[in-house]
């Protein structure tokens, strides 16, 4: 993506995305650029905003999108996550957490479970499912496995490892009946005009209450 005057690199998280802040002439707005997996990063994205904002959950909407060129341009919640507040006030935690536990449970009464995304095509939530619980479970041998341990005694590690895992979730009955945000922490919440409003959104499921 090209850079301009109006258009400034602000810090990413750990998806293939980069983001932008860009000056308008009565506004800000936040440039979201991805050309691996955009699918997910982009077009999805906006799906589960769309999905959160008629569920009457605070969520970036869309400005205007460039599908073609990899980027998408959304609402600017600024700079205020409830981590970097907590950061600096400490005092008035308790009233923070509170609110968060409010927008949970809000999150966990979405009836919505599709959406006609910016493509004009019925995006549905999928469901969790066996085979995605392992990913995530194997994603801690090629994390934290791979650093701390020797390349003979990770290949050993890893294997009994996933073999555990497959057998683990062998027997799980999955109770499918819930949104689950799957990044749902301090960082991926912001004060948005004394609202509590969500962002990386993506990767959202339909799964169980406990997650």
């Amino acid at each position: 993506m090209s850079y301009s005057k109006n258009t400034k690199e602000i810090k990413g998280d750990a998806s293939f995305r980069k983001f932008f802040r860009k000056k308008n002439k009565k506004f800000t707005s936040i440039v979201v650029f991805s050309k691996k997996e955009k699918l997910k990063n982009l077009l999805i994205y906006d799906a589960i905003n769309k999905i959160l904002n008629k569920s009457k959950i605070l969520a970036p909407q869309l400005h205007k999108e460039n599908y073609l060129k990899n980027y998408i341009e959304i609402q600017d919640f600024g700079n205020d996550s409830i981590f970097s507040i907590l950061k600096k006030n400490r005092k008035n935690k308790f009233l923070y957490y509170k609110n968060v536990i409010k927008v949970l449970n809000k999150v966990q009464l979405i009836k919505i479970r599709s959406v006609i995304n910016f493509k004009n095509k019925k995006y549905i939530i999928p469901k969790y499912s066996k085979s995605i619980l392992i990913q995530e479970a194997n994603l801690f041998c090629d994390w934290y496995v791979k650093k701390n341990l020797s390349k003979s005694n990770k290949n050993k590690f890893s294997k009994e490892f996933k073999r555990i895992i497959i057998k683990l979730t062998s027997n799980l009955e999955l109770r499918n009946n819930v949104f689950v945000h799957r990044d749902f922490h301090v960082s991926n919440l912001m004060l948005v005009n004394n609202q509590i409003g969500l962002i990386d959104s993506q990767d959202a499921l339909i799964g169980n209450r406990a997650y």
